[in-house]
């Protein structure tokens, strides 16, 4: 059983920066990826970005590349979502999530929400204009 448990998030205005934070325990064997997804009211939840554990692989979704920034420490089974240039279509409920993918070359492609297996608890991040 793997365990995720977020930080971080809360509320800026437009342009603004904020960083989420994601912790892991448990058994990560049955891991290789670890990533954030989101979900606005009314909206179906998506993925935002996604990282190797394994290896310098990652995905972003179209609408934060060059925005956002997924990093991880291995050492201290974290990773981590810095959000920068932020707008208010940002805002939501970001989940960490993690799970197994069989295909790591379809791993910087995409980020099926059914590859999921494990999700922290969410937190609120809110992009005022």
């Amino acid at each position: 059983q793997v365990h995720l448990l977020e930080s971080g998030g809360g509320s800026v205005q437009a342009g603004g920066s904020l960083g989420l934070s994601c912790g892991v325990s448990g058994d990560t064997e049955w891991i290789n990826y670890m990533g954030w997804f989101r979900q606005a009211p009314g909206k179906e939840r998506e993925g935002v970005a996604r990282s190797y554990i394994r290896g310098r692989i990652t995905y972003y979704a179209d609408s934060v590349k060059g925005r956002f920034t997924i990093s991880q420490d291995s050492g201290k089974k974290m990773v981590y979502l810095q959000m920068n240039s932020l707008k208010p279509e940002d805002s939501g409920i970001y989940y960490c999530a993690a799970g197994f993918t069989g295909s790591t070359e379809t791993l910087s492609t995409s980020m099926p929400i059914s590859e999921v297996q494990y999700w922290g608890q969410g937190t609120q991040v809110n992009v005022s204009s």
